[in-house]
């Protein structure tokens, strides 16, 4: 079977999962339905706002689906009609058997870490917060335990010592096109030559790294670590949902300050922080209800009034 007529459903929500998509699409794919969240209220109007990868689907003219229960035999059934041959789950919910045991070649995620380690939601924020100088992609063959299935490609990229969580996430969104296409043609070329797709077991290893979701509280700066850890921290935080802490500048007390960017030791630019091994000097900052700013014109506005 030829990859132009192999019947695709595609699922994801968020930026991340639009990449895969439109090159789906735009490399003459067969994406028959795309399934994503139901749309949610958002904003001070509280209007219904399409998620990234609805606003494209239809776009490009695709049907869409949004089950508020994945499990809901209606949505069931209505998958079932497409008679897909081949699912693809990018930055998506974790999907039921019912759901991810349908097309008869199976169901693959494409996950941005390589696993086994960083299993979960956030895993491009805790490869930056725990420091390491490599990650990259895998994609997967869904199986009952989240991440855990046989593996089919990976690519790897170098992590910058500077670099935040949203600029690895850039690069892993278009790598992730690419390799979401790259596994497509595999599973093609490979049903239709009628030969077993060659899958790699995940590696049992005790040294695991989990990737949790993460929350509000997960966020908050501990200046008892040492200066490095707090600077992993925020950057793997940075740009979004940003770190942040209690802080007074300028004689004024604020009791959730996002910061977006630390650096070692005292500097003339920054607001210095002590902290374990010495001190941070906060360099990006974002106050309740203002943009985000430097910290040398934070603090110049602030003396000004």
């Amino acid at each position: 079977m030829k990859y132009d007529n192999l019947r695709i459903i595609y699922m994801g929500t968020p930026e991340f999962a639009v990449a895969g998509l439109k090159a789906l699409v735009e490399g003459g794919y067969n994406v028959v339905a795309v399934v994503t969240m139901p749309d949610k209220p958002a904003g001070r109007g509280h209007q219904l706002q399409y998620s990234p990868v609805k606003q494209y689907a239809l776009q490009a003219g695709l049907p869409v689906l949004q089950p508020e229960k994945l499990k809901d035999p209606a949505f069931v059934e209505q998958l079932r009609s497409y008679k897909a041959d081949l699912q693809i789950v990018t930055a998506f919910r974790m999907l039921p058997e019912v759901v991810w045991a349908m097309p008869r070649l199976g169901t693959f995620n494409l996950h941005a870490s390589l696993l086994p380690q960083y299993r979960g939601a956030a895993p491009i924020n805790w490869a930056v917060i725990n420091g390491d100088r490599e990650t990259g992609l895998t994609t997967f063959m869904l199986k009952h335990d989240i991440d855990t299935g046989d593996m089919i490609m990976q690519e790897r990229i170098e992590i910058g010592g500077d670099e935040d969580a949203g600029s690895v996430h850039d690069r892993l969104m278009e790598l992730g096109a690419s390799l979401t296409l790259r596994t497509v043609d595999m599973i093609a070329d490979c049903d239709a030559r009628q030969v077993p797709l060659p899958v790699v077991p995940q590696p049992e290893t005790a040294d695991l790294r989990p990737a949790p979701k993460i929350f509000r509280g997960t966020c908050e700066i501990d200046f008892g670590k040492t200066a490095e850890e707090i600077r992993n921290f925020v950057r793997g935080l940075s740009p979004y949902p940003a770190a942040w802490c209690p802080i007074d500048i300028g004689g004024r007390h604020f009791d959730c300050v996002k910061v977006y960017k630390v650096q070692a030791g005292e500097t003339k630019d920054g607001i210095a922080v002590p902290c374990a091994d010495g001190c941070v000097s906060i360099t990006e900052l974002q106050l309740p209800g203002k943009k985000r700013m430097d910290a040398r014109s934070l603090l110049n506005g602030l003396l000004n009034h």
